[in-house]
C-alpha cells in the first residue's frame, strides 16, 4: 500500500495557519517581528531561514493574512450572519481569515481550492462544527466573489 504525499501548499497552509492561530495569543506588532517568529516556528527550525528576507508560500499567506486582516475581518463579518468576529472561535477566524486572503488576493488561488483546503485545516485542527461553520461562510464568500459583489484585490 502507499501513503499519498501531501501536497506542498498544504504544508504551507497547515504551517501559515499555526503560526497565524499563534498571533491570536501573541501578537506582533511589526513585519520584522512577524519575520521573526516565522523564521523561529518549529517548522522552519532546520531550514535557517534569514528573517529579514523570509520567502515561500508559507510566508506570503503569513504576512498576507497579518498585513489585511482588518479587511479580511470585514469581509467575514458580512457573511458571518449573527456572529461578531470577536466572537468567533480562534481556529475558524484564522481558517476563515486564511481562506479569505487566498480567495481575494491570490490569484493563483480559485475559490473552490481555498474551501477546499480551508475543511481540510479545520479536519486536522478543528471538529465538526467548525468545519461546517467555516464551510458555510467561505461557501456565501465564493459565491459573492463569483457573482462580482465581492472584488478580487491585489495585495
Amino acid at each position: 500500500m502507499t501513503k499519498e504525499k501531501t501536497p506542498p501548499r498544504r504544508l504551507a497552509r497547515a504551517q501559515a495557519f499555526q503560526i497565524l492561530y499563534g498571533l491570536n495569543f501573541s501578537p506582533v506588532q511589526t513585519l520584522e517581528a512577524l519575520a521573526e517568529t516565522y523564521a523561529g516556528s518549529p517548522d522552519n527550525a532546520d531550514k535557517n531561514i534569514d528573517p529579514t528576507n523570509p520567502e515561500g508560500f508559507a510566508w506570503e499567506l503569513i504576512e498576507g493574512v497579518w498585513s489585511n486582516h482588518r479587511a479580511l475581518d470585514e469581509v467575514i463579518a458580512k457573511f458571518a450572519k449573527n456572529w461578531r468576529v470577536e466572537r468567533i472561535g480562534k481556529i475558524e477566524i484564522t481558517l476563515l481569515r486564511l481562506a479569505v486572503y487566498e480567495m481575494l488576493y491570490r490569484q493563483d488561488v480559485p475559490p473552490k481550492v481555498a474551501i477546499n483546503e480551508a475543511i481540510e485545516l479545520s479536519k486536522q485542527f478543528g471538529d465538526e462544527k467548525s468545519r461546517n461553520f467555516v464551510n458555510g461562510i467561505l461557501d456565501a464568500a465564493a459565491k459573492a466573489v463569483q457573482d462580482g459583489s465581492l472584488a478580487p484585490r491585489t495585495a
